[in-house]
């Protein structure tokens, strides 16, 4: 049974999906549930994040392999993570047989105000002018990523446990950044099933990007009503239970297919 990967974006890591690998197991969804970290974040907080999503994508092939997984995965990722998981699919299209693509954007499809929203610049550099400052800078990050705010105080308090426990540098959030802006994507779908989900509330990446993406590849899409860049954070139960049904409408057409071209 393929495992799923799960990647998230700028500076974030495993610990910040929360609850969504348990909701996911809970859904019922085949395959063993594996978080995996971007160079300069999480468990890799130490190393140096690259320029390209290429030579990122690289890394984290590396790093999912030394942990004993073979291909072929599917894979959830999120805005920069998704970003990899394209690149991925499309420079080794046999390791990864489907993709959940969340809040994303590419050069080629979709241009550079709507991938990085002209609102979304002051929280930036609040960002990164109080990085060190670090519940100042969670609080920005919390304002441009999520809507829901019943949680805001815990939420606060834990990712700043998690930014002092594995620190991620002002110079690889840089180069993340600079990677996922250089990068355009590729003209033709890669050769997988495909779900792309967008926040009609995102504050960082215009909903479009997805809308867009998804029209040129030709891949189902959903919207969101309200959750804002960080779906996982705003409405875990939802996401969780959309990946699930479109996996098991996917794959049980996979296995009916070969069933019958067996027969």
């Amino acid at each position: 049974m393929s495992a799923w990967i799960l990647l998230r974006g700028l500076t974030r890591e495993s610990r910040h999906w929360a609850d969504l690998p348990g909701r996911l197991r809970a859904s019922g969804l085949e395959g063993e549930i594996v978080t995996a970290d971007l160079p300069g974040s999480g468990r890799h907080a130490h190393a140096r994040a690259p320029w390209t999503i290429g030579a990122t994508t690289d890394f984290v092939r590396r790093a999912i392999r030394s942990q004993g997984y073979a291909p072929p995965f599917r894979v959830v990722a999120l805005s920069l993570g998704a970003m990899v998981a394209v690149d991925w699919a499309q420079r080794f299209p046999g390791e990864i047989e489907g993709m959940v693509l969340i809040n994303t954007s590419m050069g080629r499809h979709c241009g550079p105000m709507r991938r990085l929203r002209p609102g979304a610049w002051p929280a930036i550099v609040r960002v990164l002018w109080f990085w060190r400052a670090r519940r100042r800078a969670e609080a920005a990050i919390h304002g441009l990523t999520c809507t829901r705010i019943d949680s805001r105080e815990t939420d606060l308090d834990q990712w700043t446990a998690i930014y002092a426990s594995a620190p991620p540098s002002r110079t690889n959030a840089l180069r993340q950044l600079l990677a996922a802006a250089r990068y355009r994507g590729p003209a033709a779908a890669p050769r997988c099933p495909i779900l792309v989900i967008a926040s009609r509330a995102d504050a960082l990446v215009h909903p479009a990007c997805s809308a867009q993406l998804a029209a040129a590849w030709s891949a189902a899409s959903i919207e969101h009503p309200w959750a804002g860049h960080d779906l996982p954070h705003d409405d875990p139960a939802w996401l969780a239970g959309t990946i699930a049904a479109w996996a098991g409408r996917v794959w049980a057409l996979t296995t009916v297919a070969t069933s019958r071209s067996g027969a």
